[in-house]
């Protein structure tokens, strides 16, 4: 089988299943209640399925078990072990966020489900195990504990960060299409030799997220809710996967992952819980100062696409430490301007509920 059939049936098999589960998603969501309503710091009209975790899990789920029939050669002995990990600490992280979906669960047992979903995929061998010196080249390895330790910090970050980037419409499904892309397309074109089986996984997301987004893109139809935990976790995870391309999503979700740090801090600063959520975010500053869903969200999909791309095409490590350092550089001087506005008051200030989706 050639490269390009097995490309095209992982795409269209998870972009097919992902509509079809949106759909039923949605129509779920609306027949069960499991829907987000107006109020609070949520401004959309009528009610909306928040059951996105169902699509984004079963469609890449299903697809990455499918595609495993395929005849494509399998350099790593590892791969299937981790593949049984992402699949597992997905279930996990699923588990809990339909329980969270339907039950509004605190941020401690939130908390419980994340640290045991990084668990189990550090136990199925998908931690970082070296870090590249961006100064000289070389590689840096850790002892085991810190290799946990850093790993556990890397998906916890990356499950939030996406919880927290996600709303508005379309904002979070789009980084992680984004993001899909570069991790696909490093692993398939960029790395010597290829890793087409690896790179099979992020482009099952790819397909998943684009049948997903179809619905999530402004006017949404859906919300994520749980799902954005999903997708930070299956991103981190799938970063790590086959060659530590951490770079990749750290310049792809540089401006979310530096929101989320302000975040923290403000809201830590202020006594509050760092998970209780506000409309403090970037993106909803801009669309409380008259800014339009579609533009701001448009916006975030080039910033991100640019720096990401600069990870593809960038001939050395010191040229993506720089470029990196250039992204937040620009990243902190547009929080500054922003914070200089005033912002409105919060609907949430009498009543912090927990981070979720829009």
């Amino acid at each position: 089988m050639t490269e390009g059939i097995a490309f095209s049936l992982t795409f269209l098999l998870s972009f097919g299943l992902s509509i079809l589960l949106t759909r039923l998603a949605i129509a779920l969501g609306l027949r069960l209640g499991v829907v987000a309503v107006p109020g609070g710091r949520r401004k959309h009209t009528g009610r909306i399925s928040k059951l996105g975790i169902v699509p984004v899990f079963l469609a890449f789920a299903l697809t990455v078990l499918v595609v495993q029939a395929l005849p494509i050669p399998r350099f790593d002995p590892q791969e299937v072990t981790r593949l049984i990990g992402l699949l597992l600490g997905g279930l996990v992280i699923f588990a809990f966020g339909l329980l969270d979906d339907l039950y509004d669960l605190s941020p401690l047992k939130q908390g419980i489900g994340q640290i045991l979903t990084a668990g189990v995929a550090i136990y199925f061998q998908i931690f970082i195990e070296t870090a590249n010196n961006p100064l000289t080249g070389g590689q840096t390895d850790w002892p085991y504990l810190v290799t946990v330790v850093i790993t556990m910090a890397w998906l916890g970050v990356s499950m939030n960060t996406v919880n927290f980037l996600d709303g508005l419409d379309g904002l979070a499904a789009g980084i992680a299409v984004i993001a899909s892309i570069m991790l696909f397309v490093h692993s398939a074109f960029i790395l010597d030799p290829a890793q087409i089986s690896v790179s099979l996984l992020p482009l099952a997301l790819l397909g998943t997220t684009m049948g997903y987004l179809l619905f999530n893109f402004f006017p949404a139809k859906i919300f994520l809710g749980s799902g954005a935990v999903m997708l930070g976790y299956l991103l981190g995870c799938l970063s790590i996967i086959g060659g530590a391309k951490m770079a990749t999503i750290l310049m792809v979700l540089g401006l979310p992952l530096l929101d989320f740090a302000w975040q923290v801090v403000n809201r830590l600063r202020k006594g509050r819980n760092p998970m209780s959520g506000d409309r403090g975010h970037l993106h909803f500053r801009l669309h409380d100062h008259g800014i339009g869903q579609r533009p701001i969200v448009l916006s975030y999909y080039a910033f991100c696409a640019f720096f990401g791309l600069l990870t593809l095409v960038l001939p050395s490590s010191l040229f993506k430490f720089i470029a990196l350092g250039v992204m937040i550089f620009l990243a902190l001087l547009g929080f500054g301007l922003v914070s200089r506005f005033r912002q409105p008051a919060s609907p949430t200030a009498s009543a912090p509920s927990v981070e979720s989706s829009s």
